[in-house]
């Protein structure tokens, strides 16, 4: 998932993802829902702790909790955490290469030198599908195109790298399996602002830059993130903005994180101003990030960091995320009692 020198837990998780990705077949008409989008994938909160057997000694005993399987595998969809509570995200795949969108998986973990192993962690499902209206062609006609991911909060302790391991009752059958490692206060992430923070000031490019749109967007349609330059709204409104590239992401979720941003703009236009911003200098890897990446001190995608009009960071994201968790971020940054979510109409 990253796009600058990659750790190699990174290129095996990317390695990983490209191995089991879903094959054509999989969004074929027939298998596709009425509405064109693919079948339909649901939002389901995640379970209470009690369903799930209490952390043992060793993250190795959590196979003792069910058919450790090689059939189902489970990657990070975040790699920057930090000392404290983060939220975390996974994609899971079958070995048939579909990805397993309702399932029922807790998390544990514990720090690879020893001690309290942690969990477990209930994980909810975020939906990543939008409405039809709203489904880029970049989105629809990319087979690898993700459809939900699971996501809970993780207390990590200190830092160091942590060992991960997943309980999944997928309705007939319990089964365990680990998942790669991840870091905790690394370094290399240090740079991210983070919740709290003042945003950085940067220069996002705009439609007015460039003589045709898709130069600064890879999304198919083009999008309509580009009219608002950062650097000139920042600290007088409420700002989303996205770094993401649908037709060059590696971890074929930011097609449908830019649809979702889309289908929250055309409802909440007077709520934010919206931003998408590209990952390459001219959408070509080889030539290196552009600028407002290098400022945000980004080294994965897709991220979104959602700003209130003081200029202050009020939630960021690494990867993917759903319709709710978007709408839930904006309503942290309206003034109070001024939140114009759907959910509140």
């Amino acid at each position: 998932m990253s796009y600058l020198a990659p750790s190699r837990a990174q290129l095996l998780c990317a390695l990983a993802l490209a191995a089991i990705a879903v094959p054509a077949v999989a969004c074929s008409k027939d298998e596709s829902g009425e509405d064109g989008s693919g079948a339909a994938v649901a939002s389901v909160g995640a379970p209470p702790a009690s369903e799930f057997p209490k952390a043992p000694a060793q993250i190795t005993d959590v196979v003792g909790f069910g058919e450790q399987t090689d059939e189902t595998v489970v990657l990070p969809g975040t790699q920057a955490f930090d000392v404290g509570e983060n939220r975390a995200s996974f994609g899971v795949f079958d070995v048939d290469r579909t990805q397993d969108t309702d399932a029922s998986i807790a998390i544990y973990a514990q720090n690879s030198e020893g001690g309290e192993v942690l969990g477990p962690f209930p994980t909810a499902i975020e939906s990543l599908e939008t409405p039809a209206a709203f489904v880029a062609q970049s989105t629809s006609t990319d087979p690898d195109s993700a459809k939900a991911i699971y996501v809970t909060d993780i207390d990590f302790p200190e830092e160091g790298f942590y060992d991960l391991a997943a309980v999944i009752d997928d309705g007939d059958d319990v089964k365990t399996t680990f998942i790669p490692s991840v870091p905790v206060g690394s370094k290399s992430y240090e740079q991210i602002p983070d919740v709290g923070e003042q945003a950085p000031v940067t220069h996002t490019d705009t439609i007015d830059d460039v003589s045709n749109v898709a130069e600064i967007d890879t999304r198919v349609p083009a999008g309509t993130m580009h009219d608002v330059d950062l650097a000139d709204v920042l600290g007088e409104e409420p700002v989303v903005l996205l770094f993401a590239t649908p037709a060059l992401c590696m971890t074929q979720v930011c097609g449908p994180v830019v649809d979702i941003a889309e289908e929250v703009k055309s409802e909440r236009p007077d709520d934010a101003a919206y931003i998408h911003q590209e990952v390459y200098v001219d959408n070509n890897p080889e030539k290196g990030i552009r600028q407002p990446l290098k400022d945000y001190g980004l080294k994965t995608e897709p991220w979104l960091f959602v700003i209130d009009s003081d200029g202050k960071i009020v939630e960021r994201i690494e990867g993917a995320f759903s319709k709710s968790e978007l709408e839930a971020a904006i309503d942290k940054a309206q003034p109070a009692g001024e939140s114009t979510s759907s959910s509140s109409r």
